[in-house]
C-alpha cells in the first residue's frame, strides 16, 4: 500500500502519524527503550537487521541441535527472502522518497525534537525493520511453525537482555514497533513494511 499523502494539516493521516511518534517518544517506558535498543541493528555495530533474523535461527539451531543440512537449507530460505525483501523496500523507499520523522516533526511540530535513535540517510517508507522483519517471520514460519518459541540473545554482549518470544509473528511485530519508538519511522511506514515483506 502506498503512504497516506504528504500533509502539514492537523488532523490529516500524515500530521496523525508524526503526532503518534511524537507522543510516543514523551511517554517511552524503559521497556520500550530497550526494545528501541535491542532491534536498532546499527551497520557497523552490530549484526545489522538481516544478520540479527540470522542470529536468531543460529541461536535456534544450536538450542534445537539442528542437522547441518537442515540448518544449510534453512539459513538459505531465510537468506533468500530477506535479500528479496530488501531490494522490493529500497525500491519503494526510493518511489517514495518519503520524509523522516525527525524533518517532519522539526519543522511542523517542534523545532527542539530529537528521536530516541540515530536517523537513517534515506527514505522513510516502507520501514526497512519492518519489511525484512514481515519477510523472515514468513519464512520462518513456514520452516518452523506458528507457534515456535524462542529466545533471542543477540545483543546479550552489548548488554542488553535476552527476549523470549512466542512465535516468529511476535518477534517481527516487535521489530516494526521498534522503530516507532525510536522514533525513526511513522506507524504507517512499520505497518507497510510488515505487509510489503510478508507478501
Amino acid at each position: 500500500p502506498a503512504p497516506p499523502a504528504f500533509d502539514t494539516a492537523p488532523g490529516s493521516a500524515f500530521h496523525d502519524g508524526a503526532m503518534a511518534v511524537y507522543r510516543t517518544s514523551q511517554t517511552l517506558t524503559e521497556d520500550q527503550v530497550q526494545v528501541a535498543r535491542f532491534w536498532s541493528d546499527d551497520p557497523m555495530l552490530s549484526p545489522t537487521p538481516p544478520g540479527h533474523w540470522v542470529s536468531i535461527l543460529c541461536q535456534i539451531a544450536t538450542r534445537d541441535r539442528m542437522p547441518a543440512e537442515r540448518m544449510a537449507a534453512a539459513l538459505a530460505v531465510l537468506g533468500v527472502a530477506v535479500a528479496d525483501a530488501f531490494i522490493g523496500c529500497w525500491q519503494e523507499k526510493f518511489t517514495h522518497n518519503l520524509i523522516r520523522p525527525v524533518t517532519y516533526i522539526k519543522r511542523h511540530i517542534d523545532p527542539k525534537w530529537e528521536p530516541l535513535l540515530i536517523t537513517p540517510p534515506f527514505p522513510e517508507y516502507p520501514s526497512g525493520h519492518s519489511v525484512q522483519s514481515g519477510a523472515a517471520e514468513v519464512a520462518l514460519t513456514a520452516l518452523f511453525g506458528a507457534d515456535f518459541a524462542f529466545d533471542d540473545a543477540t545483543h546479550e554482549d552489548d548488554g542488553l537482555a535476552v527476549r523470549s518470544f512466542a512465535s516468529f509473528a511476535e518477534a517481527a511485530e516487535e521489530a516494526a514497533v521498534s522503530r516507532l519508538y525510536g522514533g525513526i519511522h511513522f506507524p504507517f511506514g512499520n505497518a507497510g513494511g510488515l505487509v510489503q515483506g510478508r507478501c
